[in-house]
């Protein structure tokens, strides 16, 4: 029987070098019914990123406009550029019983959890800032002073985590990635979000 007939929305934020880029390819690779939300970004692209698949990327102007006419689903600056979420394709996908995943910054993910009181926010944790400092390094693709910015930007946002459904630390990628299963999984349980089922059940039963 299916448990529930609606996509669940999960929120899943972390401070840039956080991991959520690795933690979410694993967890496409395990779950065919997962779709990813890409993002619209004002920033530039990185080596090896390309348009519609890591980001959009388009213009500033052209983000504005698409804020302006309700296009976004939620929107946030963060160093400098914008960064927000299409609405129609998060919507289409929720309807075909998809679950979709919305990786987006802190800002973007008290604005969803207005929006959309249903969704599941999980915050993914570095297990400390000196872990996080060498990812972002490790990356090579940034100048020293937009790590700093980057890591100045983390202790901001860390605090917030306390305002999420859930806290995930991403130490070792297979604890990580297991976590975020089962808290998929125990949401589908959840009584709310099987109603209809119930009611069913009781149906069925009464015509036998």
């Amino acid at each position: 029987m299916k448990t529930a007939e609606k996509g669940l929305l999960l929120v899943l934020s972390a401070p840039s070098g956080g991991g959520k880029g690795t933690v979410l390819k694993e967890l496409f690779a395990q779950d065919e019914n997962l779709r990813l939300s890409v993002s619209a970004t004002t920033r530039a692209p990185r080596p090896g990123e390309v348009h519609g698949e890591q980001y959009y990327f388009i213009s500033r102007e052209e983000f504005e406009k698409m804020i302006e006419s309700g296009g976004m689903l939620e929107h946030a600056q963060y160093v400098g550029n914008y960064y927000g979420t299409p609405k129609a394709p998060v919507e289409k996908w929720l309807d075909e019983g998809r679950d979709v995943v919305l990786e987006i910054e802190v800002q973007g993910g008290q604005q969803i959890k207005k929006l959309c009181p249903d969704c599941v926010s999980v915050f993914l944790l570095p297990p400390s800032m000196e872990v996080l400092e060498k990812r972002l390094r490790g990356r090579g693709t940034e100048e020293d002073a937009v790590v700093q910015k980057r890591l100045g930007a983390a202790r901001e946002e860390i605090p917030h985590a306390q305002e999420y459904d859930y806290i995930v630390y991403n130490d070792r990628l297979e604890d990580a990635v297991a976590d975020v299963q089962a808290i998929l999984r125990a949401e589908k349980r959840k009584y709310s979000r099987n109603r209809d089922c119930i009611e069913r059940v009781l149906e069925n039963a009464e015509t036998q």
